[in-house]
């Protein structure tokens, strides 16, 4: 018959008799160990635990697996660690081991703002859907024509495809726009207008959601089917002489309206700002006399006048007389855009006209890279476009199509997820640690799975250098970074200190402004890879 045990009952007594117990606090459902009864567990006393422990064996004949005995010692170290991060900031944790035993489990199913968390949603469903990633995109490659205008003199037409990676950087190697350039002025010496072409993809320049102030910046620049120099223009701020302006280097496309000013010493402060569809950068601040030059790079509102205006600069540097003026063709969105307005059947695509040439760019596995190790926005926004574009239009909504049909087919629930974009600067997306760890696990079984492994930061290389370098998980910890205003993310593989993989979820919102969760994040990674 059972009765009430006294508080004062010894450990070791009733633990011979129950065996182990079992708790679930906070939302961290561990088990608990002896080691860890005199622990203090959320509201429970060191009694209550004992009599259900007592309980449970009595009334179950159940005792706790061997393999769990560490587990609500990490728990606490894992609740310790967090409770130091800013006050009010919240956090999502999900961790489990090879078998997909739950490990760690803290606001596992609460939604959060990922920010490049993003990025790894986007990049599987690209490695899902899209073949022949590891060879040259000639589908993708931007094209010239000619095209007759009723004049002499043909107008050129410059036609995007959503590479991401064109450039007319001097020094250009691969994906070389002056490559196009050659093959104009090899054909004709004289041409009307110039137009850039982007309507491979809807016109969608900014996804839902993203913050409009950082529009004139480079992490929030347009979004075009015809992409160059990745939508960015580079400005060179050199000091002058004390108390003048200094001088600014910056290419015609945009005009300086500067208000910086020299100083003889002390830091230098240069801001910058610049009205959406605006061409006027107005600088701001002080720069030291001493100092040595500052770059500075601003966005583009409609890269495909960029494309063209720089298409033409480039073919006036050839003897090509342009005897008209830039233009662009952009197509709008339509409901048509819409996979779930089409009803699941394909997107109408006109003939695409010929092209007197067209680059192919180099594999976009390389790409997918990038998107992930240095967390590109713009690359990442056009690969989701790429994706809506194999059966649908290239619009943001036939890309976010493709990703749920990944996510089912990994099994995760559809309440874990939304996104408006692709890159993760949209404040509108979410995501649950449980969910996403579902979608890693499952990566890890797809015959691409490895592939997209290596697209991942490394712990002591680049985003992560300073993070895990010097630590147990230097070169030990795969995991995509996000960071957004009042959000910090990171997510992926770890090796833990027995050798075993653990796949994690740790996500921060509501960050206070002025202070960071990274630092915390990363201890109680740490303390997880140490206690497995």
């Amino acid at each position: 018959m059972l009765g009430t045990w006294p508080d004062g009952a010894s450990a070791d007594a009733l633990f011979m008799l129950a065996g182990y117990g079992r708790a679930n606090t906070l939302n961290v459902r561990s088990m608990i160990a002896p080691a860890a009864i005199g622990s203090t567990v959320a509201v429970m006393t060191r009694s209550t635990l004992l009599r259900r422990a007592a309980l449970s064996l009595l009334l179950t004949g159940t005792a706790m697996p061997l393999g769990a005995q560490q587990a609500p010692a990490l728990a606490d170290k894992v609740a310790a660690v967090l409770a130091t991060a800013p006050a009010g900031t919240r956090f999502g944790l999900f961790v489990v081991d090879e078998q997909g035993r739950e490990i760690v489990a803290i606001n596992p199913d609460q939604r959060f703002i990922p920010a490049s968390n993003t990025k790894m949603f986007t990049t599987a469903a690209a490695f899902a859907t899209l073949a022949g990633l590891d060879t040259s995109d000639p589908q993708g490659g931007t094209g010239v024509r000619l095209e007759p205008n009723g004049h002499a003199a043909p107008d050129v037409v410059l036609e995007g495809r959503g590479d991401a990676r064109l450039s007319s950087a001097p020094d250009c190697k691969v994906d070389c726009l002056a490559v196009l350039a050659d093959a104009v002025a090899a054909k004709t010496r004289v041409v009307g207008d110039v137009i850039g072409d982007d309507s491979w993809f809807p016109d969608q320049r900014w996804s839902p959601g993203m913050s409009w102030n950082n529009i004139p910046t480079r992490s929030g620049t347009g979004i075009s089917a015809l992409t160059l120099d990745d939508n960015e223009l580079s400005a060179t701020v050199t000091p002058g002489a004390f108390g003048l302006p200094p001088k600014v280097e910056l290419p015609a496309y945009y005009t300086i309206e500067n208000r910086a000013v020299t100083v003889a010493a002390g830091e230098t402060r240069l801001g910058d700002d610049r009205d959406p569809y605006g061409y006027v950068v107005r600088l701001t601040g002080t720069i030291a006399a001493g100092a040595k030059p500052e770059q500075l790079r601003f966005g583009i509102d409609d890269p495909a006048r960029y494309a063209a205006w720089r298409f033409r600069e480039m073919l006036v540097a050839r003897g090509v007389r342009v005897i008209g003026t830039i233009g662009v063709r952009h197509r709008p969105l339509l409901p048509a855009d819409d996979p779930a307005i089409r009803k699941g059947a394909p997107a109408a695509r006109p003939p695409a006209p010929d092209a007197l040439a067209r680059l192919s760019p180099p594999p976009l596995s390389e790409d997918l890279t990038i998107i992930n190790k240095v967390s590109q926005n713009l690359h990442a926004e056009l690969m989701l476009r790429r994706i809506g574009r194999v059966t649908g239009s290239g619009s943001i909504a036939d890309g976010q199509a493709a990703v749920r049909a990944m996510l089912a087919q990994a099994g995760v629930p559809r309440a874990a997820f939304d996104f408006a974009d692709g890159s993760g600067m949209s404040s509108y997306n979410r995501i649950a640690p449980r969910g996403t760890v579902t979608m890693l696990r499952w990566i890890a079984t797809q015959p691409w799975g490895a592939a997209w492994r290596a697209t991942l930061p490394v712990g002591g290389e680049g985003g992560l250098k300073r993070r895990y370098g010097g630590t147990a998980l230097d070169h030990k910890v795969f995991a995509k970074t996000g960071t957004l205003n009042a959000t910090n993310a990171l997510s992926g593989y770890l090796i833990a200190k027995s050798g075993r993989t653990l796949t994690f979820s740790i996500l921060a919102n509501d960050v206070p402004d002025g202070t960071s969760a990274l630092e915390t994040m990363d201890k109680a990674i740490l303390a997880v890879a140490a206690e497995n």
